[in-house]
């Protein structure tokens, strides 16, 4: 995937506009829970600022409706903690459709790009209108890179010139490094609660991996279609002829589904449950299974050993509970020893990885959620296709 990007671009004078995401997570007071995503704007706005452009930034925040913006709606909170981390006053602008006063060197904040009329519905007249506004327009919003909204992505088509910032362009490097041009053997690594949200993944990666390991109540359908017990254990039996095609998909091309050979069982699904481990065809009636036991799990650390790719959304267990978090965290910390390319993404992953302590050993972590399954998917996202149809037309 070829895009343009920023850090590549003469930006002296110029008027720059970024759409960032900047929704952040906030109390019930307005302050900021968690400034990660203002922080991994930084770079595109400081590269811009050092080039002496008149920075425009904006983002979404919440669910608005559009035409109003309520005090809950307003990036007020986020342009004073932008102006703490930049170390100079980033004054928040509102009614900036009709433009933006801004020098160079200097950088605004646009309020709540949401909160515009035809925004999420990605009108035309409004993004030759907001276009206008700036001689260069830079996409540095992965996590809404799945959303064709005016911001991220009807604008690029009419701004004179349509970049990536350093985020969005670092996230597209890794999935193409990943997904499109992966070291072999290419692994992924799914889990999560149910088969039917990661259906349409698991179909996808089962047409390119190598070997697909699958963890969580994902497993259990799987299990279930192999004809092994799992008890009471969370499972979709309806999805159970699905769960044998993605296994017969990667077997035809000469890879693996391994599934377990032991389990962590508990009789209750609580943080006191006790943890027995079991052989997977001795699982009972009242068991639930929670986790995947130490055999199984060296055998899928055998297979990371090999891999030259690694791909990882989803935890093996319930590893929000100690007891059957070993799984995952042995999971976690066998890809962050391996030396293949590793690529992690969704929020149970990322919490895991924070858990376990392995965030600087996992090559690239994505930023985006929805955008990351997306791609899984092997859906086209909007706003990098734009993105690329203006780098090469």
């Amino acid at each position: 995937m070829h895009v343009l990007k920023l850090t590549e671009l003469d930006l002296a004078g110029k008027r720059v506009f970024i759409r960032a995401d900047l929704n952040v997570p906030q109390a019930a007071d307005g302050s900021i829970v968690d400034d990660t995503r203002i922080r991994a704007t930084l770079p595109g706005i400081r590269a811009a600022l050092d080039a002496g452009a008149a920075v425009m930034v904006t983002s979404h925040l919440g669910r608005p409706v559009e035409g109003v913006c309520r005090p809950e709606d307003s990036l007020a909170p986020i342009a004073r903690r932008l102006a703490e981390l930049l170390g100079c006053p980033v004054p928040l602008r509102t009614g900036w459709t009709e433009g933006v006063e801004v020098a160079p060197g200097e950088v605004v904040l646009l309020e709540n790009c949401r909160c515009n009329k035809g925004e999420k519905k990605d009108d035309d007249a409004l993004a030759r209108k907001l276009a206008a506004l700036c001689d260069v327009y830079a996409n540095d919003a992965f996590g809404t890179a799945h959303r064709a909204e005016v911001t991220t992505h009807a604008m690029a088509k009419y701004a004179p010139v349509a970049c990536a910032g350093p985020l969005m362009a670092a996230e597209i490097e890794a999935l193409t490094r990943s997904f499109l041009n992966p070291a072999r053997p290419l692994v992924a690594i799914v889990g999560g609660a149910k088969v039917s949200t990661k259906l349409t993944i698991l179909e996808s990666l089962a047409a390119k991996v190598d070997q697909l390991v699958v963890g969580g109540g994902i497993l259990n359908t799987f299990l279930l279609a192999s004809g092994a017990p799992i008890g009471k254990s969370l499972a979709e039996p309806p999805l159970v002829e699905a769960a044998n095609k993605v296994m017969a998909a990667v077997l035809a091309k000469g890879g693996a589904v391994p599934l377990p050979t032991d389990v962590v069982t508990a009789k209750s699904f609580s943080q006191e449950a006790a943890a027995i481990t079991k052989p997977a065809r001795e699982v009972a009636g009242d068991d639930m299974i929670l986790d995947i036991g130490p055999e199984s799990v060296a055998a899928i650390e055998a297979i990371v050993a090999k891999a030259g790719t690694i791909l990882w959304n989803g935890p093996l267990g319930v590893f929000e509970f100690d007891q059957f978090g070993q799984g995952t965290r042995r999971v976690a910390e066998a890809i962050a020893a391996s030396a293949a390319y590793s690529i992690a993404g969704g929020g149970e992953t990322l919490a895991a990885i924070a858990k376990y302590k392995v965030t600087d050993r996992i090559s690239y972590i994505s930023t985006g959620g929805g955008a990351f399954l997306e791609f899984l998917e092997g859906k086209t996202l909007p706003a990098i296709a734009v993105l690329e149809q203006r780098a090469n037309g």
